[in-house]
């Protein structure tokens, strides 16, 4: 008598025990949040880490190699990131200064070599 009251203790403690774990792990739980349509028009990554990437290639001379493995994209998107970059650092800046010098900007630039 005395083992049944021991067995039916020890079945009740348990059973508890998973009601515990039960209610444990239902606060435990990461809840999803609800879907919000946030109408994304950029696929893929950001900007700025492609800016990143080929700044970094053109500053310390950094491989494709090193640089993916930095900011963690394909060798492609970052050959492409730093083509795109020159190209447009160079429509920025081509009419500015790497026009053909006026005749003012050749004797400004004669008399500073002649100095």
């Amino acid at each position: 008598m005395e083992e049944d009251e021991d067995d039916h203790h020890r079945r009740r403690r348990a059973s508890h025990s998973r009601r515990i774990m039960k209610v444990v792990g239902q606060i435990a739980k990461p809840r999803r949040a609800a879907n919000i349509n946030r109408i994304r028009k950029r696929r893929g990554l950001i900007p700025e880490p492609k800016i990143m990437a080929a700044l970094r290639m053109l500053a310390y001379g950094a491989s494709t190699d090193q640089v993916d493995e930095i900011a963690r994209m394909g060798k492609t998107t970052v050959l492409e990131s730093l083509m795109r970059f020159c190209s447009a650092i160079k429509t920025i800046y081509t009419n500015e200064y790497l026009r053909k010098p006026t005749p003012r900007d050749m004797r400004r630039i004669l008399r500073k070599g002649e100095m």
